[in-house]
């Protein structure tokens, strides 16, 4: 029993201890929650239209706006009206209560009639329907007269009047936390205390300061309609705003929807006639070299004619004019001899000219091994040196570029033979980037300007013109470099 136990409590913490692995639920936090919530909120926002978005980030900002400044004008608005009934209300009361407080000017203290008149002032029915209580401070703070009679000949702290003191007419409104305001608060009614300074008639002088709270009762609900005026402009001017500002960014929202669009149809025509023209260009690359190669055979078949037709008639020829030759007389033999050495030269230029229409196998050469041989042959076939500086080559190239290549480094050297007589010729190459860049140059006096210009047909010389036929069928770029230090034969491939 006690080894079941052991394993059954070991299974227990295998269990629990795999409850525990990484495969379980792993606890999300409170700041990746938020996180979520604040992306999809994000998320649905950008769903909304633009004018949408606009009128919420619009209502947000001018609402606060407005906020602040309702809030701004109610104050200064309710400021404005404490103050000015205040004043009203100090000058009423002065009227009343200096005549009783002059005699402060001499023994500092009002007389019993003078507190006997006050109290009976406040008795009056007129009165109390606004007053409900007066107090009258010596300038050093104690109050000589209340209708508080508790807290007559009490000294309190001076921070209340000491702006009245100061002549000024202070105004509260339900500042009723002072120790001295005990009785006003247990009215349980609004009020609002003024402090007004009271004066000598002769001189002037502050000799006291009345304070009385008066009702505020009609005050506050004047305040409360001020408000409700003022938060209801502010509220029809903000709703006037986000309403007009809504219908102008629904309208160019709509031209942008509309451009939107037009553009899109417009990009996919264009991408339409994208993919129509990169089939076409494809078309017309691979018919290019189609043609490169079916103008090779063309070539090669000539060649080969006229090393089997005219090449062997002219060596026939050469055969029987040697048998004739035996028969003839002296005044024959010079004319066998004429017919001869043209028969000669005739089956020279046709072998010549069948060697340079067939072109050697390239098919398993590389672009350095190709370029090695033109120039070998080169050489072999003009008795001149040529230069070959190359670069990293790739290893393989299309049959049709292989073709160009020979076509264009043979037929720049055979100019570079006949027009510079074969000075500083030089073969360069190299790969970059994709791009295959290779020049033929030679240190002879140079093309005239002419050379290179287009004629009245319309065609410059049948050479040059082939050759930047055949590199720009290809895709590639032909440029001529030309001065009195030499010319360079330029062409750019994309490999």
């Amino acid at each position: 029993m006690a080894n079941d136990s052991n394993a059954h409590s070991e299974r227990e913490t295998f269990i629990a201890e795999q409850g525990e692995t990484p495969d379980g639920p792993i606890p999300v936090s409170d700041s990746g929650r938020h996180a979520n919530l604040r992306s999809r909120l994000m998320d649905q926002i950008r769903k909304l239209s633009r004018s949408t978005q606009f009128v919420m980030v619009a209502a947000l900002i001018l609402g606060l706006t407005m906020f602040f400044v309702g809030e701004l004008v109610s104050e200064r608005i309710e400021r404005a009206a404490v103050q000015s009934a205040a004043e009203a209300g100090a000058h009423y009361m002065e009227a009343f209560l200096e005549p009783y407080v002059q005699e402060m000017s001499r023994d500092n203290i009002l007389s019993p009639q003078s507190v006997g008149s006050l109290d009976r002032l406040m008795d009056s029915r007129s009165l109390k329907r606004h007053i409900v209580s007066i107090k009258i401070w010596r300038p050093d703070g104690t109050v000589v007269y209340s209708t508080d009679k508790s807290i007559t000949n009490r000294k309190f702290p001076m921070e209340e009047i000491a702006h009245a003191l100061k002549g000024n007419v202070v105004t509260d409104l339900e500042d009723l936390t002072q120790e001295e305001n005990e009785f006003e608060r247990n009215m349980n009614v609004p009020l609002y205390e003024i402090y007004a300074p009271l004066r000598e008639i002769s001189t002037g002088k502050i000799i006291a300061v009345g304070e009385f709270y008066e009702k505020a009762d009609s005050l506050e609900q004047e305040i409360k309609r001020v408000r409700q005026q003022v938060w209801m402009v502010v509220g029809a001017a903000t709703m006037a705003m986000l309403t007009l500002l809504f219908f102008l960014v629904r309208g160019g929202d709509k031209i942008i929807q509309r451009q939107q669009v037009a553009l899109r149809m417009r990009l996919q025509e264009q991408n339409r006639l994208h993919d129509h023209n990169a089939t076409l260009q494809h078309k017309m690359s691979t018919a290019t070299q189609e043609f490169s190669r079916i103008n090779e055979l063309t070539l090669r078949r000539i060649g080969a004619d006229l090393h089997d037709g005219p090449a062997q008639l002219l060596t026939l020829i050469l055969i029987r004019l040697d048998d004739l030759a035996e028969t003839c007389t002296a005044v024959d033999q010079e004319t066998m001899e004429t017919i001869r050495g043209a028969a000669t030269d005739a089956l020279r230029e046709v072998r010549e000219l069948s060697r340079g229409l067939a072109l050697p196998e390239i098919n398993n050469l590389s672009l350095q091994d190709e370029l090695h041989l033109v120039a070998q042959r080169h050489e072999q076939r003009t008795g001149t040196k040529v230069k070959v500086t190359l670069g990293a080559l790739p290893e393989d190239a299309p049959l049709p570029f292989k073709l160009c290549l020979y076509r264009f480094v043979q037929e720049t050297l055979n100019n570079a033979y006949r027009h510079a007589r074969g000075q500083g010729q030089a073969i360069s190459a190299d790969y970059m980037d994709g791009l295959l860049h290779i020049s033929v140059k030679d240190s002879g006096p140079g093309m005239s300007a002419d050379a290179m210009m287009v004629d009245t047909a319309g065609r410059t010389r049948l050479g040059l013109a082939g050759l930047r036929n055949r590199v720009e069928s290809l895709g590639g770029l032909f440029s001529i470099d030309s001065s009195a230090d030499g010319t360079a034969v330029n062409a750019q491939f994309k490999l």
